[in-house]
């Protein structure tokens, strides 16, 4: 195994920070949806909105140094041994079978974790987002002469809303059990506070083999040689 530096600085903050902000507004949002008190509702309510806001700065400032770096591609899902990635995660992790993919520092996740962090990308925290800024402006028809948003009820909002909130504890709740599933129990954990992580190395070019030097004279001289020796 070669020690290699895998994640960057930006990449550390932005991923701790997002859980954190995201397990934060999990407790916010589900105390205001009366599951348990513990900050008192006008409080989780505040709470809420503010990681909310702070969720969406990290947000643009995640799209940029993504789309800056071209760490984006990282990503981008791929159909490629993603059955044997699935067959991996159910059975092969627990009779100790070799990883069926290959982690490079530009192929950082495997094709079943590129499928998921799409989806949560592009649909789940979009959802989340778009259904907490409309509960956020919501306005009732002609309430204090402002239309806002004239939406008849906030039903349908509000169950996307939570539904996308509980995939979102789902996924940090499955990403909890897989950050174990490394080298060693901590060696994922390990490498996301220090960047490094220690990866299998390239193996080494394979050389052509040269020719056999031809006898001194080239091969006429040899085919000569043949026949004085005859």
């Amino acid at each position: 195994m070669k020690r290699t530096y895998v994640y960057r600085s930006f990449e550390r903050f932005w991923h701790w920070t997002q859980a954190a902000l995201i397990l934060f507004l999990a407790v916010t949002g589900f105390e205001i949806h009366g599951s348990f008190r513990f900050f008192g509702f006008d409080h989780a309510v505040h709470y809420h909105a503010v990681a909310a806001w702070s969720f969406l700065v990290l947000i643009v400032f995640a799209i940029f140094w993504h789309f800056t770096t071209g760490e984006w591609k990282q990503y981008v899902p791929t159909w490629e041994h993603l059955r044997a990635q699935a067959d991996y995660y159910v059975f092969g992790i627990f009779r100790n079978a070799p990883h069926p993919t290959k982690k490079t520092v530009l192929s950082k996740l495997n094709p079943l974790q590129k499928l998921t962090y799409a989806g949560l990308k592009l649909l789940v925290i979009p959802g989340v987002v778009v259904s907490g800024l409309l509960y956020m402006f919501y306005r009732y028809p002609q309430r204090h002469e402002v239309l806002g948003l004239n939406v008849r009820s906030l039903q349908t909002i509000a169950v996307l809303h939570t539904a996308g909130a509980f995939l979102l504890v789902t996924f940090l709740v499955a990403h909890l059990y897989l950050m174990t599933t490394g080298h060693t129990v901590t060696s994922n954990l390990k490498a996301m506070i220090t960047g490094y992580e220690a990866l299998e190395p390239d193996p080494p070019p394979v050389r052509a083999e040269s020719p056999s030097p031809s006898p001194a004279g080239g091969p006429v001289a040899a085919l000569d040689a043949i026949a004085v020796a005859d």
